[in-house]
């Protein structure tokens, strides 16, 4: 499995895929809002973009959805609740459906709701695991729920779902925030050392050449991981003064999801 990831540059700093197969050429394009980049990046390594998926419905995922089916004619791919939002779906995913791409490669189908209730997020089966996440999952972060999602969901599908993906897992997410989301778990965790380490590393990154973390990485610097740290409870309290003395992880994330709307 070969995975491109390019970095739009857009104002919304999104970050499109394009996942091949080296043995075919078949690629598939994961939410190609800059369709000509994709196109060229795909004719520069001699690629067929044969499958189009859109993690979720916003028009940031979407919006090149229309170009690329005019120049490839691929299948556009989506959770199977989202054909009544994303004009044109071919093949509706539910969890656990298996996308092929080529003769190669295998990517897992996740039902993971929150950002939005049609949200899946790809899971590669190779021995070095991938996680496309989409606006679920952000490195050091997590998606919003402001437009058509749920942060009960959300948590759900972190400490359900996420949670237990192997520690090595590659996390490869919808955009780049990482440089402010590590400032918002220093907010809330000011004695995170590897998060003041990391930020240093990742602030001034070129988006082209950006980091790519492992969940291992995301348990030690994503608050919305780090649910039970005697200083996350400690500097939300400052905040909910009537959080309980032993507040459960649910409540934690979304006290952490609430403070992270207006931060």
């Amino acid at each position: 499995m070969i995975v491109e990831q390019i970095w739009t540059d857009n104002a919304y700093r999104n970050f499109n895929y394009l996942i091949a197969c080296p043995e075919s050429g078949e690629a598939l394009a994961i939410d190609p809002l800059d369709h000509r980049k994709c196109l060229a990046r795909a004719k520069e390594r001699g690629w067929e973009i044969t499958q189009i998926l859109n993690t979720h419905e916003h028009g940031d995922h979407t919006g090149g959805n229309k170009a690329m089916i005019a120049a490839t004619g691929a299948t556009l791919l989506a959770h199977e609740n989202a054909k009544g939002r994303i004009p044109g779906v071919d093949r509706g995913l539910g969890a656990g459906d298996v996308v092929s791409v080529g003769k190669t490669v295998a990517l897992e189908s996740l039902d993971t709701p929150g950002h939005t209730m049609s949200h899946v997020c790809l899971l590669s089966r190779t021995d070095r695991p991938s996680l496309f996440c989409g606006d679920t999952l952000f490195n050091a972060g997590a998606g919003n729920c402001h437009n058509g999602g749920h942060p009960n969901e959300l948590y759900d599908t972190f400490a359900g779902q996420l949670a237990k993906l192997p520690d090595d897992t590659l996390v490869y997410p919808g955009h780049d925030y990482i440089a402010n989301n590590l400032r918002f778990t220093l907010d809330r965790e000011p004695d995170n050392a590897r998060a003041t380490s990391l930020l240093s590393e990742v602030e001034d990154q070129d988006p082209n050449r950006a980091m790519v973390t492992t969940l291992a990485q995301e348990k030690e610097i994503n608050t919305f991981f780090r649910l039970h740290s005697p200083s996350v409870i400690a500097r939300l309290r400052e905040a909910f003064p009537d959080l309980p003395d032993a507040p459960d992880e649910r409540t934690v994330f979304l006290k952490l999801r609430e403070l992270r709307n207006s931060w």
